[in-house]
C-alpha cells in the first residue's frame, strides 16, 4: 500500500484551561468538560452564554482529551467531551446527544511520525493528551503490519525531540505545527482509516455517568454544536490570530476536515473501532456503546475495504 505523506498546516497550540478545580464546584450544578483544540470550539460556540440562562452556575471546564476522561471517571465532572475510546472501554458511560467530533477522511490533526519505514517500526511514543488516536494508532500498525511496538509516553509539554522512538503520535493542535526534524513517513490517521475502511471516524463524543441528570444541558450541548457549524467561519477568524494562522487556513480545517454530527456511518465506523480494538486487547468486548437515547452501536458494520 502507498502510504501518503500529509502536509503540516501551521498552527499555534492552546493551553488547558482550569477556571476552577473541578472537584470544587458546587453539585447541585452541571460540571462540563470540552477539549481546548480548534477542533472542539464549534461543539461549545456560545455554550457560556446557553448554560446561563439552562443550568445557572454550572461551569465548563477546558483541558485535554486524557484528562476530562480521568476527571469523567473520578466524578469530579458531570458531562465531558471525551475521547471515543474510553465509550469503548467502561460500560459505564452514556453517550448524550449526536454532536462528535469526527472525520470522513484527512483530520490533519493527528499524525503518526515515523523515523523509519512503517513496517520496521519498533518503539512507538504517545502522545498524553490522547487516548482514541493511541489506540487507532496501536490498531492501525497491528492490522496492517503485524507490528505491536514498545510503547513510551510523550509528556504533554516535550516536542519531538524529547523522545528518539522510531515513531510519534501527536494530537490536537501541536500535530499541526511545523516539525524542525524531517520523517520518513508521515501517516494521517483520519485518512489511513478512512481509506481502508471506507468508513468515518468518530474521535470525542459527549458522555455522561448512568444516572446523572443533566437537565437541559443536553439541549445546550447540541444549540452549541448547531450554532458552531453555522459559525465555522467566524469561529476560524476569531482563532486564527491567537494560532497565529490565516483565517482561511483556519476555517479550511474546519469546514474541511472534521464533522460534528453522530449519524449511521459514524456508529458503524465506531463499531468497526471497538471491534479492531477488541481484536488487539485494547478494549473490552462486553462494553456496547450507549447511547442516553437507548440506542445502541448496530454489532455488523461493512466490511473493510482492504488495501
Amino acid at each position: 500500500m502507498s502510504i501518503p505523506t500529509v502536509p503540516q498546516p501551521v498552527l499555534e497550540s492552546e493551553t488547558p484551561v482550569r477556571m476552577t478545580e473541578p472537584g470544587s464546584i458546587n453539585p447541585n450544578h452541571i460540571r462540563i468538560g470540552a477539549v481546548n483544540y480548534l477542533n472542539s470550539k464549534p461543539l461549545i460556540e456560545g455554550l457560556g452564554a446557553d448554560l446561563e440562562s439552562v443550568s445557572p452556575g454550572s461551569e465548563l471546564f477546558l483541558d485535554y482529551p486524557s484528562r476530562l476522561a480521568d476527571d469523567l471517571e473520578a466524578g469530579h465532572l458531570d458531562v465531558a467531551l471525551v475521547p471515543s475510546i474510553e465509550c469503548l472501554r467502561d460500560p459505564g458511560y452514556e453517550v448524550v446527544t449526536d454532536a462528535c467530533v469526527a472525520t470522513h477522511g484527512p483530520v490533519l490533526s493527528v499524525k503518526l511520525y515515523s523515523r523509519v519505514p512503517m513496517p520496521e517500526i519498533t518503539s512507538l511514543a504517545l502522545d498524553e493528551g490522547s487516548r482514541t488516536s493511541a489506540t487507532l494508532a496501536r490498531v492501525l500498525l497491528a492490522e496492517k503490519f503485524g507490528l505491536h511496538p514498545g510503547l513510551e509516553p510523550l509528556p504533554l509539554g516535550c516536542s519531538v525531540d524529547a523522545s528518539s522512538a522510531d515513531a510519534i503520535l501527536l494530537i490536537g493542535d501541536r500535530a499541526m505545527h511545523p516539525l524542525r526534524e524531517t520523517f520518513f513517513e508521515t501517516w494521517d490517521l483520519g485518512d489511513i482509516w478512512s481509506e481502508w475502511t471506507g468508513l468515518p471516524f468518530v474521535f470525542a463524543l459527549w458522555a455522561t455517568r448512568p444516572g446523572t441528570s443533566l437537565g437541559r444541558v443536553e439541549e445546550a450541548l447540541v444549540s452549541a454544536r448547531d450554532r458552531g457549524v453555522q459559525r465555522l467561519d467566524l469561529i476560524a477568524e476569531r482563532e486564527a490570530a491567537d494560532l497565529g494562522i490565516p483565517a482561511t487556513e483556519a476555517a479550511g480545517y474546519l469546514h474541511n476536515n472534521l464533522h460534528f454530527h453522530l449519524g449511521h456511518a459514524e456508529r458503524h465506523g465506531l463499531e468497526l473501532f471497538h471491534r479492531l480494538a477488541v481484536a488487539q486487547g485494547l478494549a473490552s468486548e462486553s462494553s456496547d456503546v450507549i447511547f442516553r437515547d437507548r440506542d445502541v452501536v448496530p454489532v455488523t458494520p461493512p466490511l473493510l475495504h482492504r488495501t
